[in-house]
């Protein structure tokens, strides 16, 4: 692969928010997640675990979980907390753009609040997408690798993006993880790290012409020493 075909996987990558149900065969998720397994993990422990849904499986697990969002209770505390207790710059600007700029595209104004939680509903059926992934982690492994998993999580997106798939990790299904546990049958060791819904994004779909700004690299990077 050349720098060039890398290097459009990754910035082609995005959160896809609607899918075609164009079915996704087994082997080539399979082979998304050999590729991906080869990232780095400390003294190569490999900490990443995976459930793949199709079908039958993957509607149990969105009826069990919109359940719980339908009955207007709360989602669960996560087991690890994902975002800070209170946002500040420049997160917070970036959190809000990013929110309402996906709202805009879909028509919802705010102050719409039936319409928002429509929208928040739809990462409990993986936006559509015909192949849903819960990805955990042993409860009692560290930090380390939590950062590990993390390089192997992007590897399985930009694995997808390569094969012409798209994807959308979602650290909304955290929240759920009590409803989660029977109907995956996860061992009491498991932490639910995210859901990723994977298949092929629907073209017509306004949410999907949404690109996110980043950051150059000489605002967050510090180059000594050229």
């Amino acid at each position: 692969m050349t720098h060039d075909q890398a290097d459009s996987a990754m910035t082609t990558r995005r959160s896809i928010r609607a899918f075609l149900p164009t079915p996704v065969p087994q082997e080539a998720v399979e082979a998304i997640l050999d590729v991906a397994a080869r990232a780095p993990s400390g003294t190569n422990m490999q900490p990443w675990m995976a459930r793949v849904l199709v079908g039958e499986p993957k509607d149990r697990l969105i009826a069990a979980v919109q359940a719980v969002f339908d009955s207007g209770e709360p989602g669960h505390k996560q087991e690890v907390q994902y975002y800070p207790d209170e946002f500040f710059e420049p997160y917070l600007g970036r959190r809000r753009t990013v929110g309402w700029d996906l709202y805009g595209r879909l028509g919802i104004a705010r102050g719409e609040n039936a319409k928002m939680k429509a929208q928040h509903r739809r990462n409990f059926q993986f936006f559509d997408a015909p192949v849903g992934i819960v990805f955990t982690i042993d409860r009692r492994l560290a930090t380390g690798s939590w950062l590990d998993y993390g390089m192997f999580l992007q590897n399985v997106m930009t694995a997808a993006r390569a094969r012409g798939l798209d994807t959308c990790a979602q650290a909304a299904w955290t929240h759920y993880h009590k409803a989660m546990r029977p109907v995956l049958g996860l061992e009491d060791t498991e932490t639910v790290v995210c859901g990723m819904a994977l298949g092929y994004a629907d073209p017509s779909a306004p949410e999907n012409d949404m690109v996110t700004a980043r950051a150059p690299a000489r605002e967050f990077a510090r180059f000594d020493g050229f």
